[in-house]
């Protein structure tokens, strides 16, 4: 009766540990633990403008369960930005151009997501901003568009602006790599309006505001009345090779006209010397420049003289020598029949006896500068800072070596200009062999670059200066070649 009565408790117990699945001290089986994926593979990123594209495959493991979906993310300096898919690539967008991240992916399953890969960075890149329009100045045939450079490159460095003036049915464009542009071939007398844009190594900018300018065949004329119009040189030099009082009166009544003796204000080197057999000798210079210059040629006219010092004394950056295309050639310093023009400074194998201000005398005696006329510059001592020092034949001024980093912003860092000229990879045919004359020896070795330097191919630009805050054309005194201007810009014309 007793095991009776106990068969129920029995089969309800069995019923019971059958519905648990488990009953008593013996172990049986039960479900599989809760697994997450494994660790997807980092494959390659590709950056975007404000995003990057993060490639992957799939973890080796997916876990417990199926792989939901994957996420990537993207790190750098405390921001991070995720996007989740479903299959590779993932694009995380919301980046900051030129800002570096580190990204990586997980993949999550119904128990959650996974280990990370590893990571791979990547810099975001976008176009740049646009650039500020500013002045437009009208020429022959020309304008000069002038604007500052955008707030953001977009992450990759700038390589060049490009200026198009539209009008009469017909754009022209032209490029540089930095203010102004030059945008030639216009139309006298047709209004234009004119924008620049920015281009970097991803694409280019929407353009700049538009700035409107009417080309004429009289150009913008500057004036220059008032500057330095009665600036006096009166001064012995007691130079062993002078010995007489440098003298130069500057006026500016009707045009700017300076009465000189070519004697410099400044110590000099020693005449004759070995390499040059002339004596300094004062001279009886008169010269005018226009008051009211204008740009009347966009490439330039070359000229031999193209402009004085303000003590008098002339710039003349050329030579008279020349070499023939014999073998051996045939050269001569005081002229020849040559076609190939010497060089007196530069890497040169010519020795003209130049002093250490970049001059020397001529056969007639008149000392005149080569180059950068240190003496005059150190004397004037303006230091790191945009320096006058003399009047083109053009009437625009000329300054020594340095200028505005933006050539418009006067409150902008005063940096060492360069030339856009440069010597040539290979010499031309028929040159003296480059084992007598190494490159750079004859005019003819150098080259120029527009956009390659800060001037254009007559050695000047248009900004502020000093003197002129307003703007002005004005050409530059450079450390390489062409070292002095040897072509105009304006025209020497003094009946404006």
């Amino acid at each position: 009766m007793k095991s009776r009565q106990g068969q129920p408790h029995l089969l309800t117990t069995i019923m019971l540990c059958a519905t648990l699945s488990a009953c008593g001290g013996g172990g049986g089986g039960g479900s599989a633990t809760p697994t997450p994926p494994g660790a997807p593979t980092i494959g390659a990123v590709t950056a975007g403008n404000g995003s990057i594209a993060v490639s992957f495959t799939p973890p080796a493991s997916s876990g417990s369960s199926p792989i939901i979906d994957y996420v990537a993310t993207c790190t750098a300096s405390g921001s991070t930005r995720s996007q989740t898919g479903a299959t590779s690539p993932i694009t995380v967008t919301g980046l900051t151009n030129g800002t570096t991240y580190s990204c990586s992916v997980t993949a999550t399953n119904s128990s959650g997501a996974g280990s990370a890969s590893a990571s791979v960075s990547a810099t975001p890149l976008g176009v740049p901003g646009a650039p500020t329009i500013g002045a437009a100045t009208a020429g022959n045939g020309s304008a000069s568009i002038a604007f500052t450079a955008p707030s953001s490159n977009g992450g990759a460095a700038i390589t060049g602006y490009t200026a198009s003036c539209t009008g009469g049915g017909a754009t022209r464009t032209a490029s540089g790599a930095t203010s102004p542009i030059s945008v030639t071939s216009l139309t006298n007398g047709t209004a234009y309006n004119c924008s620049v844009t920015a281009t970097n190594a991803v694409g280019t900018s929407t353009a700049s505001g538009q700035v409107q300018v009417t080309p004429t065949a009289g150009g913008t004329a500057y004036n220059t009345d008032g500057v330095l119009c009665s600036y006096t040189v009166a001064e012995f030099n007691n130079s062993p090779s002078v010995n007489a009082t440098a003298s130069a009166l500057w006026s500016c009544n009707p045009t700017r006209t300076v009465v000189a003796n070519a004697i410099p204000n400044h110590p000099v080197g020693t005449f004759p010397n070995a390499n040059n057999p002339n004596t300094i000798r004062t001279q009886s210079i008169t010269a005018s420049f226009p008051l009211r210059p204008a740009i009347a040629n966009e490439n330039g006219t070359n000229i031999m003289v193209p402009g004085h010092a303000i003590n008098g004394v002339k710039f003349e950056p050329g030579t008279g020598g020349t070499c023939d295309s014999a073998s051996p050639p045939n050269c001569s310093a005081n002229g020849g029949n040559g076609a190939w023009r010497m060089e007196a400074l530069a890497p040169s194998s010519f020795n003209f006896g130049t002093d250490n201000n970049n001059a020397h005398a001529q056969p007639t005696g008149e000392y005149h500068y080569h180059g950068m006329p240190t003496g005059l510059i150190t004397k004037l001592g303006k230091g790191v800072a945009m320096t006058l020092v003399g009047w083109s034949a053009d009437g625009f001024p000329i300054y020594a070596r340095y200028g505005h980093t933006n050539a418009n912003d006067a409150s902008s860092a005063v940096k060492e200009l360069n030339s856009s000229w440069r010597i040539k990879a290979n010499p031309d045919t028929g040159r003296p062999a480059t084992s007598l004359y190494p490159m750079g020896s004859f005019l003819q070795d150098y080259e120029y670059v527009a956009g390659l330097g800060d001037l254009d191919r007559c050695n000047g630009r248009t900004g502020v200066t000093p003197e002129f805050p307003n703007g002005i054309y004005y050409y530059v005194i450079t450390s390489t070649f062409p070292f002095v201007h040897r072509c105009l810009r304006g025209s020497t014309s003094t009946g404006g």
